[in-house]
């Protein structure tokens, strides 16, 4: 499934284990890439960093960001998504433990196709995965990069 890869954008261990232990429990199959702060996330996007030379015409299918994130915010990577065409129309899935009303409002300000709360409970958060996996990554059609 090298060709819908998702990309994890979280700094917490804990949270990433979950993410990728709900995704292998429900069967999601495809590659994860996971960058743990906000800088490493657009380094993999746009081929620079430690991911100079990547092919950035292989977009990810969907990505899963974190907003509370070291060296540069998920809102801030949020909106450099948003700035540069190449990523545009790329699915950004907020999933935060974040309750702020103003991180929700300005999620969906700055182009955010989803902001999904992460419920505490392995079973809840195993089942958002799942559900998160079957539409984003099975059921949504998204443009050609």
């Amino acid at each position: 499934m090298k060709d819908k890869v998702i990309l994890l954008v979280e700094d917490n261990a804990d949270d990433e284990i979950l993410t990728l232990r709900a995704l292998m429990v429900n069967k999601i199959a495809n590659d994860v890439v996971v960058a743990r702060d906000g800088a490493e996330a657009l380094d993999y996007l746009f081929g620079t960093g430690c991911y100079a030379g990547r092919d950035t015409s292989v977009r990810p299918q969907v990505v899963l960001l974190d907003l509370n994130l070291p060296k540069l915010g998920g809102l801030d990577v949020l909106r450099r998504i948003r700035s540069e065409e190449s990523t545009r129309t790329l699915p950004v899935v907020i999933l935060t433990t974040s309750n702020e009303e103003e991180d929700l409002v300005g999620s969906y300000s700055l182009g955010a196709n989803s902001y999904i709360r992460k419920p505490v409970d392995f079973d809840q958060f195993s089942e958002c995965v799942r559900e998160l996996g079957m539409y984003w990554v099975v059921l949504n059609t998204t443009p050609a990069s």
